[in-house]
């Protein structure tokens, strides 16, 4: 069926008045009502109101406007089949909606607003209508996204209406619209924030009612084994900086696989530590392999590389800053699955896009408030917890138990060690050396995931070999025994940052001093599971 009449009520005015003026142009009947209606006449675009149509004044400020037989008759109308009704309603058929709805999550943003403010900002007849239009979408397309005018504009222009795939597509889109600005709402009225007086405590992080709307992004090949299926999902808000949001900038080979996205989002949390000064991280599955900073991004890539240059062959490479043309050359040298980074200047391109299979991924700037809740899949539901915030500053400003204090260049290392180790699967142990005099720190070897703390140290000494001695050490939990303490200063380790809090610290505390060792407590764990 031709478009005839449309229908447009939005908050979101974005790139309305071009579609709005085209449909008018061919001669679509266009109704609207409030500051939409307003918004069109004051550009010149002849509309009618949805008042005026209705024959029904806007009530309770504004409250009542589109709640009307003639509005929802005539987007629900089954051509044939309620043509009479229709009729006595004196109503005509509405073939297209535009509609977005009032900016809850928008000012739900805002700690500060009341909650009454938040409730006036609960569209109802907005919805209403988007899902009208969608569950007839057999005759009505609507659109709920101002980034849908223009493919919706093309096909009218082309045929005179909105063809059946693509209404099926918008409704889907539609639903999933009304669905994701419900869990919103409901999870907002379902913390504290709801009964706080003055609606000033912020958002509650932990709703009674969680639902997580996302949209797919695109299909992998396989899951984490090629017996899986597998897809990857984008929030509908992401943040900048984040993998929803970055940019493919490859020689077009491979997509990225499920490992990739794992991998890659591991190498850009651990990477971003290290703000202060360029970075570089090599991971793989999702351990760091390789980390260090230095004055130029090159040098902090061969040093990151050439700490496990064995595990670094086939892995992932996050960088802090933009490629230049020095270091695209040095990356080229290995074989890579994956370099993420903010950017990549032209002459970074033109030498990395000839390594056909390998994928570029430019982030951009992350978001400066990239706070976030994390979630864990368990049998019949999920595991939530806030993000791990904050490592920077925590072996620094530590509390030395030992007769010896770190030296400043141990100190150095300590806390380039604490940072990264914050990033291995526990239980974790980390060697680096610091060096203040040329402001760079590296790794010199890692031992992640074992279920005893003496073997993960014993693996980072095996991994680092001569570069043990003379390394700092970096452990993400407490030592329950001396023996941990007593395998690093036999492989010539002399300084170590840990949390504290076991119930043999005085023992491991004098373990430390008899071997001559220095050590920090920090009082803040971070396991990595």
């Amino acid at each position: 069926m031709p478009i005839r009449t449309a229908l447009l009520s939005v908050s979101d005015k974005t790139g309305l008045f071009g579609f709005a003026s085209a449909l008018a142009k061919r001669g679509v009947t266009l109704l609207s009502s409030g500051g939409t209606a307003k918004a069109l006449a004051a550009e010149g675009i002849a509309v009618q109101s949805v008042e005026d149509y209705t024959g029904s004044p806007e009530v309770m400020g504004g409250r009542v406007k589109t709640l009307h037989p003639r509005i929802h008759g005539g987007i629900l109308a089954r051509e044939g089949t309620d043509d009479q009704d229709l009729a006595r309603l004196g109503a005509k058929p509405i073939d297209l909606v535009v509609v977005n709805l009032y900016p809850f999550e928008k000012v739900a943003a805002n700690p500060l607003a009341s909650l009454d403010e938040l409730i006036e900002n609960i569209d109802i007849g907005g919805p209403s209508m988007v899902r009208s239009a969608a569950k007839n979408h057999a005759r009505v397309a609507i659109v709920c996204d101002p980034a849908d005018y223009e493919r919706v504009l093309a096909e009218i222009e082309q045929a005179g209406t909105v063809g059946k795939a693509t209404r099926l597509e918008l409704a889907a889109k539609a639903f999933a619209h009304t669905a994701a600005y419900d869990a919103a709402i409901s999870g907002l009225l379902s913390g504290p924030r709801a009964s706080d007086a003055d609606a000033t405590v912020g958002a509650n992080p932990y709703p009674q009612y969680l639902t997580l709307p996302f949209e797919r992004a695109y299909g992998l090949r396989y899951g984490e084994n090629p017996h899986q299926s597998g897809a990857f999902y984008v929030e509908r808000s992401a943040p900048a900086g984040s993998l929803a949001r970055a940019e493919s900038l490859g020689a077009g080979g491979k997509e990225l696989s499920f490992n990739n996205l794992v991998d890659v989002d591991a190498a850009l949390e651990a990477v971003r530590e290290f703000d202060g000064q360029p970075a570089a991280v090599v991971v793989k599955h999702t351990n760091p392999c390789g980390v260090a900073s230095a004055a130029t991004l090159v040098e902090a890539y061969r040093l990151a590389r050439d700490a496990d240059a064995l595990s670094a062959f086939g892995g992932i490479v996050a960088l802090n800053r933009e490629v230049d043309a020095e270091t695209a050359a040095l990356l080229a040298e290995t074989f890579l699955e994956c370099v993420v980074a903010p950017s990549f200047a032209a002459a970074a391109l033109e030498t990395l896009r000839t390594k056909k299979n390998l994928r570029l991924i430019a982030t951009g700037a992350p978001d400066a408030d990239h706070a976030a809740l994390q979630f864990k899949r368990v049998s019949g539901g999920l595991v939530v917890q806030s993000r791990d915030d904050g490592a920077a500053g925590q072996a620094t400003n530590g509390k030395v138990v030992t007769k010896r204090a770190p030296t400043a260049d141990e100190m150095r290392g300590l806390e380039f060690a604490w940072r990264v180790c914050k990033h291995v699967k526990s239980n974790a142990i980390v060697l680096a050396k610091g060096e203040l005099a040329t402001d760079r720190a590296r790794t010199v070897g890692v031992g992640a995931g074992q279920m005893s703390r003496v073997v993960s140290v014993q693996i980072a000494c095996e991994k680092a070999a001569g570069e043990a001695s003379g390394s700092v050490l970096a452990s993400d939990a407490f030592f329950p025994f001396p023996d941990g303490v007593e395998a690093a200063a036999k492989n010539g380790i002399t300084a170590i940052a840990q949390p504290g809090g076991s119930v043999k610290d005085a023992d491991v505390i004098a373990a430390a001093d008899r071997l001559g060792l220095a050590m920090v407590l920090t009082g803040v764990r971070h396991f990595r599971h």
